[in-house]
Order: C-alpha cells, then sequence, then structure tokens
C-alpha cells in the first residue's frame, strides 16, 4: 500500500507539472520570443521481484521548448532583409517627395530662368526684362540651395540614425553576454535541463539585433551564445562583448564609419559592403546609393548650366559695350585633405564632367586620379597638368601626400549649396555681341554677313579700354578667284577663304581667327547671297547701348542644348533631361524599395507562421491540455485515495 502511496503520489506530482506549464504557455501565449514548452514524462525505474519487474510511477525528465533551428533561421533572414528595404525605404521616399513636387523641385525654377533669358532676348534694352532675368536668376540659385539644404538634413538624419543604431546594437550585445552568464549558471546541472524561459529571452535579443544588422551565431559547450557580424567579427563571445563604433571615415571626415572595437580598444574599419542586412545596412545603401548620387547629380547640374552661361554670357556685351562677367559664382571641388592638389573645373569641356567622386592616388612618383564609378584613371606627373572628365587637375612639383596616400576629390558635391550670383547690376547683363558687320551700300552685289558666334575674346579688348576696341576688319571679294581677303591680313586669317556665289549663295560659314597679340579673338560668321568683284564687308566692334540680342538668343538656346554626359562625342542630355533623369531614377528606386519591403514581408508573414505552427502557444490546444492534466491529477489522487482506504481497512482488520 505504501508502493500504492509512492506511485499515487509522482502521477499526482507529474499531473501537477503539466498543469503547471500548460497554464505557463497559455499566460505567456502573446511574449514576444516565447516558444511553448512541454514536459517530457517517463517512468521511474521498476522494482524487480521473482515476479518480474513491478512499476514504480512515473517521473518529470525534463522541461523543453518547441524549437525549430531551420525554421528560426528563416524567420531571422526574411525579418533582416525585411528592416533593411524599411530603412532603405524610409529614406528614399523623402528624396521621391522633395524632387517629385513641382514647387519644391528644379524644372520649375530652370523654366523660369530660361524664360527670363528669352524676355531679354525679346528687348534687350528693358531694365524690367534684365531686372526679370536677374530676379530668375536669384531664384534659380535660391532652389539650388534649397535642394542641397533638404538633402544635406537627410544626411544629417541618416548620420544620426547610424550613430543610433550602432548604439542599440552594442546595447543588445551587452545584454545577449549577460544572458549568456545567466544561462551558463541556470544550465550548470546539465545540457538535459535547458534553461528554457532564458533561452527565449536571449533569443528575442538575438532577433531584435538581427534586425539592426545581419548576424550569424554559434552555440558553445557551456551554453553560450557567440555572436558574430559583418564576415565574422566576432561581437559576442560568452559574457565578454566587442563594441561597434561610428567613427568619422578616414576619406571623408563629414561621414561615419563603422568600426569594430575589440575589448583592448582597438579599432578595425569595417568595409560597407560587408555590413549586409537589417536597419544599419539600409541606411549605409540610402547613403552611398542614393544620397551621396542625388547631391552629386543636383550639383553636376548646377555646375553644367553655371559654367555654361558664364561661358557665353563672357562672349557677349552689356549695355555699356563691355564685355560680359560672369553670371554665376562656382566654388572650387572639394578636396580632402585640402592642397593635395589643385583641381578646377575644366569650363571648356564641362560636359565631359561627371557625378562621381574621384581618388587622387600618389604612389611616391605619379598621381593616378580615378574616377570612383566608373574606374576611369589617368597618371599625372609632379607638377604637371591634365584635363579629365571636365576637371583640370595641376598636380605640386614637391607632393604633399607621401607615398601611398590619397585625397578625396569631389567635384560637385557641394556646387549646389555654394553657387551664387556673379551679378547684380541690370546694365551688366550681356545681351549683346560684340561684333557687328556693316555693308557698304556701294556694293554691287547682294552678298550680306549674317550669324556672327563669338569663339573667344581674347585680346579684344585693350588696356586702358573696357569695350572691344580692336581695329575694323574688311573682307574684299575678288570675283576673279572667288575668295575673300582680310585686312590687316598681317593679323587675321579667314578660314576658308573660298566662296563661289553660284553654288554657294545660300550662306558658307567662315571663321575668323586673330594672330596677332593682344588680337587672339576667333569668331565664326556666314555669308550668303553673290557678291560683286570688290565688294566689301566691315567687321567692327557693336556700339554700346543698341538693342542686340545676338548673345542673349545663344544663352537662351543653352535651355534645349546637350550640355551634359559628353563622352567625346558631343553631350546626350539637356538640363532638363538630366534633372529628369534623376527624378526617374529615384522614383524606380523609390518604388523597387517598397516592393523589396513587402514582399519580405510576405515572405517574414510565412516563415512566422511556419515557426508558430510548431512554436506558438494555441490556446485551443492548450485549454484542452488542462482538462487531460486535470483528469490525470484527479486519477492520481483517487489512487492515493484506495491506498489510504486499504491502509485504513488493514488497520481495521488490526483492531
Amino acid at each position: 500500500m505504501a508502493g500504492l502511496l509512492s506511485i499515487g503520489l509522482t502521477g499526482l506530482n507529474a499531473a501537477q507539472n503539466q498543469l503547471s506549464t500548460a497554464s505557463h504557455n497559455i499566460t505567456n501565449a502573446n511574449t514576444a520570443g516565447f516558444h511553448r514548452q512541454y514536459v517530457v514524462q517517463t517512468t521511474q525505474d521498476p522494482m524487480f521481484t521473482g515476479a518480474g519487474f513491478f512499476g514504480n510511477g512515473t517521473r518529470i525528465a525534463s522541461v523543453n521548448r518547441a524549437y525549430d533551428q531551420f525554421l528560426e533561421n528563416q524567420v531571422a533572414v526574411a525579418d533582416n532583409r525585411r528592416a533593411q528595404y524599411s530603412a532603405y525605404n524610409a529614406q528614399i521616399s523623402q528624396i521621391n517627395n522633395l524632387l517629385a513636387d513641382p514647387s519644391s523641385g528644379l524644372s520649375t525654377a530652370m523654366d523660369g530662368f530660361f524664360a527670363g533669358v528669352q524676355e531679354v532676348a525679346a528687348n534687350p534694352t528693358s531694365i524690367a526684362a534684365r531686372q526679370a532675368l536677374i530676379s530668375s536668376g536669384e531664384a534659380l540659385v535660391t532652389r539650388f540651395q534649397a535642394l542641397d539644404s533638404r538633402l544635406s538634413e537627410i544626411r544629417q538624419g541618416v548620420e544620426t540614425e547610424i550613430a543610433s543604431t550602432v548604439g542599440l546594437i552594442n546595447a543588445y550585445a551587452g545584454a545577449i553576454a549577460e544572458m549568456n552568464q545567466r544561462i551558463t549558471i541556470a544550465q550548470s546541472a546539465g545540457a538535459g535541463v535547458p534553461a528554457n524561459d532564458l533561452l527565449d529571452q536571449r533569443g528575442q535579443l538575438v532577433a531584435e539585433l538581427n534586425q539592426l544588422i545581419r548576424v550569424t551565431t554559434t552555440t558553445q559547450a557551456d551554453g553560450s551564445l557567440s555572436v558574430f557580424v559583418g564576415s565574422g567579427q566576432n561581437l559576442v563571445s560568452g559574457n565578454t562583448t566587442s563594441t561597434l563604433a561610428a567613427v568619422p571615415s578616414a576619406e571623408d571626415p563629414t561621414r561615419s564609419s563603422i568600426a569594430l572595437v575589440s575589448a583592448n580598444g582597438n579599432q578595425i574599419v569595417l568595409p560597407e559592403r560587408l555590413l549586409t542586412g537589417g536597419q544599419l545596412a539600409g541606411l549605409l545603401e540610402f547613403r552611398s546609393g542614393s544620397l551621396d548620387a542625388t547631391q552629386n547629380r543636383i550639383g553636376l547640374i548646377a555646375a553644367t548650366i553655371a559654367s555654361a552661361f558664364n561661358e557665353q554670357h563672357k562672349l557677349g556685351v552689356d549695355l555699356d559695350g563691355v564685355l560680359g562677367q560672369d553670371f554665376f559664382r562656382l566654388p572650387t571641388p572639394r578636396m580632402i585633405p585640402s592642397g593635395a592638389a589643385d583641381v578646377q573645373l575644366d569650363s571648356a569641356n564641362i560636359g565631359a564632367l561627371t557625378d562621381s567622386d574621384y581618388q587622387l592616388a600618389y604612389d611616391g612618383t605619379n598621381y593616378t586620379l580615378t574616377n570612383l564609378n566608373s574606374k576611369a584613371s589617368v597618371v599625372v606627373g609632379a607638377g604637371a597638368t591634365v584635363s579629365f572628365e571636365g576637371l583640370t587637375l595641376t598636380t605640386p612639383a614637391t607632393a604633399s601626400l607621401a607615398a601611398g596616400e590619397s585625397a578625396l576629390i569631389q567635384p560637385t558635391r557641394f556646387m549646389a549649396r555654394d553657387i551664387a550670383m556673379g551679378i547684380s547690376d541690370t546694365r551688366k547683363v550681356a545681351a549683346g555681341n560684340p561684333v557687328s558687320s556693316n555693308t557698304p551700300t556701294t556694293n554691287a552685289g547682294n552678298g550680306k554677313v549674317s550669324d556672327i558666334v563669338i569663339n573667344d575674346v581674347s585680346g579684344m579688348v585693350s588696356a586702358p579700354s573696357t569695350t572691344p576696341n580692336f581695329g575694323a576688319i574688311t573682307l574684299t571679294f575678288d570675283s576673279a578667284t572667288n575668295s575673300f581677303s582680310v585686312n590687316p591680313a598681317a593679323d587675321f586669317v579667314l578660314s576658308p577663304a573660298s566662296y563661289n556665289p553660284s553654288t554657294e549663295s545660300v550662306g558658307k560659314t567662315f571663321t575668323l581667327t586673330g594672330t596677332t597679340a593682344p588680337a587672339l579673338f576667333e569668331f565664326e560668321f556666314t555669308i550668303s547671297g553673290s557678291p560683286a568683284n570688290g565688294d566689301t564687308f566691315t567687321l567692327q566692334p557693336t556700339e554700346k547701348g543698341v538693342a542686340d540680342n545676338r548673345n542673349a538668343t545663344l544663352l537662351g538656346a543653352l535651355q534645349t542644348a546637350k550640355l551634359l554626359f559628353d563622352s567625346g562625342t558631343g553631350g546626350t542630355a539637356t538640363l532638363g533631361t538630366a534633372y529628369s533623369q534623376m527624378v526617374s531614377t529615384i522614383g524606380n528606386q523609390a518604388r523597387t524599395a517598397q516592393v523589396n519591403e513587402a514582399t519580405q514581408k510576405a515572405l517574414l508573414s510565412q516563415a512566422t507562421d511556419a515557426r508558430d505552427s510548431l512554436s506558438g502557444v494555441n490556446l485551443d490546444e492548450e485549454a484542452a491540455n488542462l482538462v487531460r492534466y486535470q483528469q490525470a491529477y484527479q486519477a492520481a489522487g483517487r489512487v492515493m485515495s484506495i491506498a489510504q482506504r486499504l491502509f485504513d481497512e488493514v488497520l481495521s482488520i488490526g483492531r
């Protein structure tokens, strides 16, 4: 009977433990990271008798979690990618909304500016039209600066979020290390006694860390978990941790790099390509793949429109007959460290300028300038000058870099931020052409000169004068040779000189080039019609104050000129096209990020459902278990009750 009582007691204890476990599952059904627990029940060692083995009841072998590593890995991978796309999408949507908004975008401001140019072309002596052009130029400059300011705010927000994310990663790493220590102590009784709730808590910490950065884990023999990031850099080992730090980049101190700081304080900068997955990777990818490109592209458009407009503006004359000056002011390209070499925009080849950053590396003898996007490069000796992709680079004779060092060049990064107006006086708008033609009324033929286009104004102004003061240039037609002669012949060359009125009367273009200093200017013009023998044409400085719109017309033509992305055969995009391409690219990237995030959410839902079908708490099932375990408890109690009654019967017989 004592054995019967003992057997009943084991059943009672087992049922009570199962009721406790089921109750624990029910109350934690909504606890993040909780895995359903179940009791492993087995028989007590039997008692041997001459008649055989008699059972001694039951015992609880262990309490385990419903856990599958494969299913957990699927959830972790899906959640890691979802977090990455979510962070990327949240950031790029800001740029997409900024550029797509007509009130804040660039297209409206550029259209307004060139509308002002056209108004000056229509009314070249109108002070009101000239003021409207300057005002529209100021509005364009303000729009460039506002776009860059907003992008800079986004950049600052990204840098702050990167630092915040790194801080969270370190906090999670420390919590995991602390949990490792608690689990090691709790499981010191042996591997068969898992600390289920502590394991769930640690697993949840790892899952939340995995949302921030992609991690891999390895379980050690003592039950602790080692956590790795990047290409295998150890973040947590036992109860010790390394930490991540957002440190100023060696190439660009204004942006953060991610460094792994070991326990002894050593820092190892992790390349961004190794930090894949999670919120941190999404932020880094957005910064390098979208934000940098957008800010550089807007800077490229600013540099191109300003440089091209300045060059054409300087080929004209203002209301006072003075050669035009820079309409816009542009900064020099940014170099880190400054002074490593002299870098300027090559205004003559501005169409070849790209929106890439460049690296200038020094090997101890020569410099190598490399486009960081296309990897195209050029080698430059010390103290030499080279024109490369819209830049003019002059290296110092005495190197400021040590062998193996390099400098970062950002030609367009801050062009939109630092662009400014170059003129404010309405009379300084160079709408006119500095050269005019005169056809004497005594000419016998009907030839005429038109379409004078200035290529170079070098030497057109001689000190102390501020206006073009070259002498009159006379072209004389010789019908015997069907050619023109130029006077003074010693100072100018006409190319070509031949002209056949019978076949070329619709118009032929000539180039007049000065060959003697200081008159080294050059311009083109068209002769049409049929000049008679001895007919002359005079080319002379334009009188000041006349209603001349020829240069304003050429300035307006820049709106539709293909000024950008010249690979050697001419530009391929207008200013408006370049901006539209950028807006389209950002829009496509934003849409791709949205689709990727939605896809990963769906995959995460599927993976979570598969995991929860095994590990999640089913309240209906647990309610049924409560009834079953309650019946087991009652049955075990009944066994003990019967044993008590039998014992009482034996005692009564003895009485």
